[in-house]
């Protein structure tokens, strides 16, 4: 199939195919190019049949132009249908059979069969003689008004055979002739390309061969007039009910999912995106692994309680406890990875059913937060990176409103983002001039390629090279006002008009907002407009709870409703910029999916990272987590929350719930009398289903009815004196109540589809935001606590998605080729260690609130798997106490000569192996569905253990502290970025009292290996057998914390100082103290007195 410059994307597998017009686009072809009919589906030439010398026809019923390519196409993959009439195609001489073929009579013609593939049909022709040519409608009624003489029929009638061969047929005169006419009306109405009207040249016809019988075209049969009229009716009467609904007066309903007359061959109403299941090679045996697994614990742990060690019982006991807990975690961790899939989006379909040419698009609006606090770990020039790769994302500016929260009021985070604001100007219309990514200019210029790679526009090079010294100019304006608020004036920091600025006082100052793109008229270099950007700064005062990141979150949902109010946000860290320009089209094919997507109530990205060292040595990357776990999840019910990189419905964050489709009623028997029932006791039954059932809508009727009802409505009596009669629906005090006192937030959270309320000006809308961010808008409303961001812990993140997952909505885990968003880790020990005590920390506080997952929920939306994966998230700080003791068993040990295991038998022997082997095969199998190396998954394995005993055993006792003894702890801002050189700080060592319990374990196993070393060579070669598996269990424990002994050294391969002196001080008093109280062997008495049997005497 010929496609000139056009490009045409298509998979067998998939039923895709799409053809994207390029420079030809409208463009008509030349008469001898031509010949006389064009495919309405890929607009080529519709073939020519060798043996019958007439055009190819593909629907006999219609005559629906299709060339014989699209034809085999669609009877191979797509739905075999005629896209006009709907009739199943026949199969034709020379077509492969399908399925449903086996009914149709004719010949198989096998040769011709089996090399489909081969016919050309190509061939430029003339156009035939007029006399071949007929119109699908019957009689001369049907002639006027399309360009054919009166006096055609009449002049030819005797080389055009009679439609009903001269029988009246239902009121059919007998002299009509079988013209046939094909209305260019498409699916739902919409015209075809290359249709016209007015002209007979323009009309599309079709030859019709006088030699052959009519009866073979599907004409002249009352069963086709029939099929016509019936068809006729069905399209009058859906364009009634489309009128009554408020339509347009005829035009179909493209997108109506419901509408199962439509054809799904026609690409726009394909699904934007769809699942695709791990597999069978790979799942099937990763689930019989788990399942083995499961029984080989069992017998594990039937030996371990059923063989006891008498001598070292304090040992035993306290290892059974670890094994038995460590079993529950793995169970809590393992079997949400039951149901792993992965996703593949449709960014064509997207366009094709959103973006028709010559209208404005129809993708939805996107609101984008960008939250920081304090630019002196969060430097400016990232934040600047961020904010740039936002403006100058592959998405319709007027529906991209970029807003920036800093929390810590920082004149030098204002006057960076007016820095900013300039140099968008420029950068913007030169990433989209020549599309380039990642669109963040720093690692733009950073990216050690052949930057000349498909690039072969004459002004790039000359062109990239001005904007790359615009960009060091940029850098050194933002490296000048860094190095300028190192020292703050004693009179506060003044702004260019005198006036002092508003957030000298980080904890005591009024809100702020600066609209600095998307307003008056401000355009770019090329004279085309820039998305909004806003600053926000929120109010703060003393004596309030400000609720640290998630309130800085709650102020912008507020902000953003009011000035743009767009149906969908994205929140990203100030160091996560866009790496993926189309990030935000992926996240739409999931969202604005008209089938699937209305129960969508976010799409969360995996966080990849740049800057990480290619070892990874402390698992900054996370790997396992993004690419296994979060898989797994989105088999279920989806994946968690986890703070940054997330689209999310704004419906959703109101607190609504997820909409339900209601089930048809069941079928009930009708084959028994009721008599017979009764008896049978089936109507009491029925009776106390109906009352369990109304009870059961009873109480979710209270829980739903906010959401119902602010569905319904449409404006609020508030806003600018309008009033709506639907208003009266839900009372205003509880929509106050809920949402707070702004009659234009409230208005803005009734409309389900974004926008602005009518009769709202922008004057007013910034003085209504800067209401919304006042520190006392959340008092006595449902703000933190059903709205919005969650309050009550630091990990705000997993609280919101999991309160989300509770209301029945699901999430969507998008994982494109290209990374969608990329920032910054903490590659320094120091740095990542406390960057998990504080994820541990956050686990702690929502296992002791009200909203854990394992009492908080239950008759919700949520899904039992589900419940097991945010169980795991919030109790795995609480392993940290069972691993500490596990990693010092093995050093008391060899210290004692004591093993927390019996002499192994041949039976023990066997168990353990098969157990050690089904965990290697576990994770094996693990690493190889999920595309995840052995090194990432071992790096994991180690940092799990490194954290396990220091970050997580710290964060325990400091939520203990909080929730019990009101002990509040510092917020903690990670460092993003670095300025020493390329993975400076790897080897920067930072004091922490995070270092002092894993060393400890290092240096009380090192000391155990030796003394059993030593031991067993002044003992005799047999003390060596026992001594290997003590020696294994030590080794484990040495092993696992080798990277954290390798980032102790640092890069001049030097512990310091005071860790070892702390070390071996708290090794020393355990060393001691276990020689001393030793409480797991018996007391030795004196020696033991036995008769010898001789008489002294």
């Amino acid at each position: 199939m010929e496609t000139g410059r056009r490009l045409v994307a298509g998979s067998r597998n998939r039923n895709e195919f799409v053809v994207i017009n390029a420079d030809d686009l409208g463009k008509s072809k030349s008469a001898h190019d031509s010949n006389g009919q064009i495919c309405q589906i890929c607009g080529d030439d519709i073939e020519i049949l060798e043996e019958e010398k007439e055009l190819f026809v593909a629907c006999n019923e219609c005559a629906f132009p299709v060339c014989r390519t699209c034809y085999e196409y669609e009877r191979r993959e797509g739905s075999q249908a005629c896209p006009r009439c709907k009739t199943r195609y026949k199969r034709h001489k020379g077509s492969a059979r399908v399925e449903g073929d086996e009914d149709e009579d004719g010949d198989d013609d096998i040769y011709k069969e089996l090399n489909y593939f081969n016919f050309v049909g190509k061939e430029t022709v003339s156009v035939p003689d007029p006399k071949l040519y007929g119109y699908p409608y019957a009689g001369q009624r049907s002639l006027s008004g399309l360009g054919i003489p009166s006096n055609y029929v009449q002049q030819n009638g005797s080389n055009i055979p009679l439609l009903t061969y001269g029988e009246e047929v239902d009121g059919i005169s007998c002299d009509d002739h079988a013209l046939i006419i094909p209305p260019y009306g498409g699916f739902g109405g919409q015209v075809h390309q290359g249709a016209a009207s007015g002209t007979s040249a323009s009309t599309q016809l079709r030859p019709i061969n006088p030699n052959k019988d009519i009866s073979v075209y599907g004409y002249g049969t009352v069963a086709w007039k029939n099929r016509i009229d019936e068809w006729k009716t069905k399209q009058l009467s859906r364009i009634q009910q489309h009128q009554l609904e408020g339509g347009d007066g005829g035009y179909i309903d493209r997108y109506d999912p419901d509408n199962s007359d439509l054809s799904m061959s026609d690409e726009s109403r394909q699904p934007l995106s769809r699942k695709m299941p791990i597999a069978s090679s790979m799942i099937s045996p990763y689930r019989i692994i788990i399942l083995l697994r499961l029984v080989i614990l069992g017998f594990f742990f039937q030996y371990r309680l059923l063989h006891p060690v008498p001598d070292a019982y304090g040992l035993w006991l306290t290892s059974v406890i670890c094994e038995i807990w460590f079993a529950i975690s793995w169970i809590l961790d393992q079997f949400p990875k039951w149901f792993p899939i992965e996703r593949e989006t449709y960014l064509d379909r997207l366009s094709l059913r959103y973006e028709k040419e010559g209208k404005p698009s129809e993708l939805a609006d996107v609101d984008i937060f960008v939250s920081t606090v304090d630019p002196t770990k969060e430097p400016p020039l990232i934040t600047a990176n961020t904010v740039l790769s936002i403006l100058a994302v592959d998405y319709p500016v007027d529906k991209v409103s970029c807003y920036v929260s800093d929390d810590g009021a920082a004149m030098l985070t204002f006057e960076a983002l007016s820095e900013t604001s300039e140099f968008a100007k420029k950068w913007v219309p030169f990433c989209k001039k020549f599309n380039i990514e990642p669109r963040a200019p720093e690692w733009y210029f950073a990216q050690k390629i052949d930057y000349l790679k498909d690039k072969v526009h004459p002004d790039f090079v000359r062109e990239r090279r001005a904007m790359k010294r615009e960009y060091e100019e940029f850098k050194v304006h933002i490296n000048a006002l860094v190095a300028k608020a190192q020292k703050v004036p004693e009179e506060g920091w003044t702004m260019q008009d005198g006036t002092l600025w508003p957030g000298n006082n980080v904890r005591d100052h009024p809100g702020m907002i600066q609209v600095f793109l998307g307003h008056n008229g401000v355009l770019d270099e090329a004279g085309n407009e820039l998305p909004r950007l806003v600053y926000v700064s929120r109010e703060k005062r003393p004596g309030y709870d400000h609720h640290k990141k998630a309130g800085a979150m709650n102020s912008l949902v507020r902000v953003s409703a009011v000035i743009s109010n767009a149906p969908y946000i994205l929140n990203v860290d100030c160091d996560h910029y866009i790496n993926n320009c189309k990030a935000l089209r992926e996240a739409m094919c999931f969202l604005m999916d008209p089938i699937s997507g209305k129960k969508v109530c976010y799409v969360q990205f995996p966080q990849r990272f740049d800057g990480i060292d290619r070892h990874d040595r402390y698992s900054n990357r996370n790997v396992v987590f993004f690419d296994i776990n979060m898989k797994g999840l989105d088999g279920i019910q989806g994946p968690i929350y986890v703070g940054t990189g997330c689209v999310f419905r704004r419906q959703a964050l109101y607190g609504f719930d997820a909409p339900v489709k209601e089930k048809p009623p069941g079928k009930t028997c009708n084959c028994w009398p009721k008599w017979c029932c009764s008896c049978c006791g089936s109507k009491r039954r029925n009776r106390r289903g109906k009352i369990k059932q109304e009870k059961k809508k009873a109480k979710w009727a209270k829980h739903r009815e906010a959401s119902i009802q602010v569905h319904a409505l449409e404006s609020i009596d508030k806003v600018k004196g309008q009033e709506n009669e639907s208003s009266s629906l839900v009372p205003r005090e509880k929509l106050e109540k809920k949402f707070g006192q702004s009659p234009v937030f409230v208005a803005s959270t009734l409309l389900e589809n974004g926008g602005m309320a009518q009769g709202v000006g922008f004057a007013s809308c910034i003085g209504e935001a800067i209401h919304v961010i006042s520190c006392g808008y959340e008092d006595r409303t449902e703000w933190g606590k059903e709205v919005g961001w969650i309050y009550g812990s630091v990990t705000e993140d997993i609280l919101t998605g999991f309160k989300m997952h509770c209301h029945g909505w699901r999430s969507v885990y998008c994982m494109p080729k290209r990374p969608a968003f990329k920032g910054s880790a903490p590659i320094n020990l120091s740095d990542r260690l406390h960057q998990v005590l504080r994820w541990a920390l956050g686990s702690v506080e929502i296992f002791l609130s009200k909203h854990c997952p394992i009492w908080y929920g239950y008759r919700s939306g949520l899904k039992w798997l589900e419940r097991f994966s945010y169980i795991n998230s919030v109790v795995y700080p609480w392993t940290s106490i069972p691993l500490i003791a596990y990693c010092t068993l093995p050093a008391i040990c060899l210290l004692s000569g004591k093993f927390i295991v019996p002499e192994i038998s041949s039976y023990a022997s066997i168990v353990f192996m098969a157990l050690f082997i089904s965990i290697a095969a576990t994770g094996i199998l693990e690493m190889q569905w999920g595309g995840v190396s052995i090194d990432d998954w071992w790096r994991n394995e180690q940092f799990w253990v490194i954290g396990g005993v220091s970050s997580h055993l710290f964060a325990l006792f400091q939520g203990l502290l909080k929730v019990l003894a009101g002990v509040e702890t510092n917020f903690t801002v990670t460092s993003k970025g670095g300025d020493d050189g390329e993975f400076a700080e790897l080897y920067l060592f930072k004091w922490t009292s995070l270092l002092i319990p894993p060393m400890t374990l290092l240096i009380l196993n090192i000391i155990g290996v030796i003394a059993g070393i030593s031991n067993a060579i002044s003992n005799g070669y047999e003390s060596w057998g026992p001594l290997f598996g003590k020696l294994f269990f030590a080794f484990w424990v040495i092993v696992h914390l080798y990277p954290f002994l390798k980032g102790m050294m640092g890069k001049q391969d030097r512990v310091p100082t005071i860790v070892i002196v702390w070390s071996i001080l708290l090794a020393s008093i355990c060393s001691l103290l276990w020689v001393r109280v030793n409480p797991f062997i018996a007391k030795y008495d004196g020696p033991v007195l036995e008769v010898c049997g001789l008489d002294c005497n």
